[in-house]
């Protein structure tokens, strides 16, 4: 089984990294860790990389387990995605260790529903922060939130996505009946596709907080609403002037799970992207302040860190 790196038309077999040594990677660059109430959002788009040496320095990155993962992939594109996936949550997370800890040294475990958490090594002079991580991706771009000690979720859909069916039949499917009245509200079938992918990408990233995925917390089980501070659902354009993100059991309607923070923004002018982040109880302040701080950050690992944060690649749509 083989994967053509184009650059070089070089033939990548599961054994072949064992068989040629590669040049040491250049470091990467430290990150300090997130303050309170803050997520740090990184983001690679795979178009942009097709240099065959620096997937292979990624390659060498994953433990044999992943690289078996990576080369069952149906194909190039799902190859390597599936690379660039896993060698981003290790770069990643080796910035914020002060690159105490190598990309390739990580270990992770899952919990019973399958959410990747850090397995840290015991260290005897340095104790590793209480990092927090969570990835999305799509065929277009790969994204990894990280937070300190609280619990995150994130999730990034394209904007285009297109969808075999009829947008308020799948709303019907998968959405609560609070969240389909609001679709049938709004007539134009762009904005009702515009919002659907919204909503989903907000609800992802809840269930992925949560640590349950779509399995364990059923989409129809909550509903999504997006307040002004008058307390009034949020549509269409006005979503600018809306304080917060709730969200309520469908069985309990009315009453607010408020124990999360929420942002949801447009990335690259291509995609919606969505991060969720447990509150902290301990802080008085936390429970007082609705805001999310949000770092996004471009990435090409070894090679290219821009932070976009404040620029044209990042459009906030609600935090």
């Amino acid at each position: 089984m083989s994967w053509l790196l184009r650059r070089n038309m070089l033939p990548l077999h599961s054994n072949s990294l064992a068989r040629r040594p590669l040049a040491s990677p250049p470091p990467l660059l430290p990150a300090p860790l997130p303050s309170p109430r803050e997520t740090h959002l990184w983001y690679v788009v795979p178009d942009q990389l097709k240099d065959a040496s620096l997937l292979n320095q990624y390659m060498d990155l994953l433990s044999p387990c992943e690289r078996q993962s990576v080369l069952r992939m149906n194909g190039e594109r799902l190859q390597k995605g599936a690379l660039l996936a896993r060698a981003l949550v290790r770069t990643t997370l080796a910035r914020y260790t002060d690159c105490r800890v190598s990309p390739k040294s990580f270990k992770f475990r899952k919990n019973r529903f399958g959410k990747p958490e850090v397995e840290w090594n015991k260290y005897d002079l340095w104790a590793p922060p209480p990092l927090q991580f969570n990835i999305s991706h799509t065929s277009t771009m790969i994204a990894c939130g990280v937070a300190l000690d609280l619990p995150i979720g994130v999730d990034i859909e394209e904007k285009q996505r297109k969808t075999r069916n009829n947008i308020l039949s799948l709303a019907r499917r998968y959405f609560s009946p609070v969240e389909v009245a609001y679709l049938r509200t709004l007539a134009d079938l762009e904005s009702q596709r515009h919002e659907f992918i919204r909503l989903w990408t907000l609800k992802e990233a809840y269930v992925k907080a949560l640590g349950r995925g779509f399995s364990g917390a059923p989409f129809k089980d909550f509903t999504i609403r997006l307040e002004a501070s008058n307390s009034k659902q949020v549509t269409g354009e006005s979503k600018s002037d809306a304080s917060r993100i709730v969200v309520e059991a469908v069985d309990h309607p009315g009453i607010l799970m408020n124990r999360w923070h929420f942002a949801l923004f447009e990335l690259n002018n291509s995609h919606y992207a969505a991060v969720c982040m447990e509150r902290d109880v301990k802080d008085p302040a936390d429970r007082e302040n609705n805001s999310l701080k949000l770092e996004v950050w471009r990435t090409l690992p070894f090679v290219e860190d821009e932070c976009v944060t404040e620029t044209a690649a990042v459009k906030n749509i609600i935090r």
